[in-house]
């Protein structure tokens, strides 16, 4: 008899169920290695690949099986791997020491705040971080920013690249930006995204904004249901996306306008419960005098909550000097 493999070495095609034919829809689909099918949904396999439920839910459970996921741990062990993650710099100590060192992988980390609160200026200031070497508080990695508002400026990555001595240009070969024109095409992007790891080593994601066309794309209280269902899922896809990458997820979120009962208290998130669950670390940004602005960390699974002041100018995110 064969001796066992161990479960690194599996591939789909060891799977029960799993043919040649099969084995080329789920690759198409970007379920190409036993994780990313272990931690998938029976209907979410069968509406990616036409496989029918009974059938993608035997490969789920096999592939489950291989990759020993769903089995209870000890805190020990918990404690073991999150010595893997990593801690991205925001380029700011007093922002970073809120965080507990910065942005951590296996993480959602969501920004939000009104208009002019400085949530895309840190995001562009994250992305040109993770490309700097580790010694400078990055992770010398490739990027990648789902725009979905037209806010990305490769002339301010330009400005924080030169002010932090990286060369602007190796930065932003380091940089991928789609442009996500709907709700559903920003799904799709999200669910495309572990096709760039394949060609890329991807650290960071980047979500600015999160809900701004589920927000417009669906009015009304008759719409609520079905939008916050395609965001649960959109944000289980960029979770998925943290941790099968050991990768960083940051997002930047809208307030509410006015205070209904639709849009709830009008210094709040957008996206109610679904994205408050889902996201780890939620920060919210305010305006202050002289460019400054008072980042306050609203929820996180052990640290606690807590304010930091960070100054805006030409040079990017840096801390408040005097």
């Amino acid at each position: 008899m064969a001796e066992k493999k161990e479960k690194e070495e599996y591939t789909i095609e060891d799977l029960p169920g799993v043919g040649e034919a099969t084995a080329e829809k789920l690759q198409e689909a970007g379920f190409d290695n036993i994780m990313t099918l272990a931690v998938a949904s029976p209907k979410e396999l069968s509406d990616v690949t036409g496989i029918g439920e009974g059938a993608a839910a035997k490969i789920i459970a096999a592939a489950r099986k291989y990759a020993d996921v769903g089995n209870f741990e000890t805190g020990e062990e918990i404690l073991q791997r999150r010595k893997e993650i990593r801690k991205l710099s925001t380029g700011s100590k007093a922002l970073d020491e809120l965080l507990g060192g910065g942005l951590e992988t296996q993480a959602l980390s969501e920004f939000y705040g009104e208009f002019g609160s400085g949530k895309t200026q840190i995001m562009h200031q994250l992305a040109v971080f993770a490309t700097l070497p580790e010694e400078k508080g990055g992770f010398n990695c490739d990027v990648l920013i789902l725009d979905t508002e037209n806010t990305f400026r490769p002339e301010r990555i330009v400005q924080m690249a030169t002010f932090r001595n990286a060369d602007p240009d190796e930065v932003l070969k380091r940089i991928h930006v789609a442009r996500a024109y709907n709700s559903h095409h920003q799904i799709l992007l999200a669910e495309k995204a572990s096709e760039e790891t394949k060609e890329y080593q991807v650290r960071l994601l980047i979500v600015d904004s999160l809900t701004s066309h589920f927000r417009s794309e669906y009015m009304g209280r008759g719409s609520l249901a079905e939008r916050q269902q395609l965001l649960n899922r959109h944000m289980h896809d960029l979770l998925k996306f943290s941790t099968l990458n050991n990768a960083v997820v940051a997002v930047t979120n809208q307030v509410s306008a006015r205070p209904d009962i639709f849009f709830g208290d009008p210094t709040s998130p957008i996206g109610g419960n679904i994205v408050g669950h889902t996201a780890t670390f939620r920060v919210y940004l305010r305006k202050s005098k002289a460019g400054k602005r008072i980042a306050r960390l609203m929820d996180s699974p052990h640290l606690p909550e807590g304010e930091a002041v960070i100054q805006l100018s030409e040079d990017g995110i840096t801390d408040v000097q005097g």
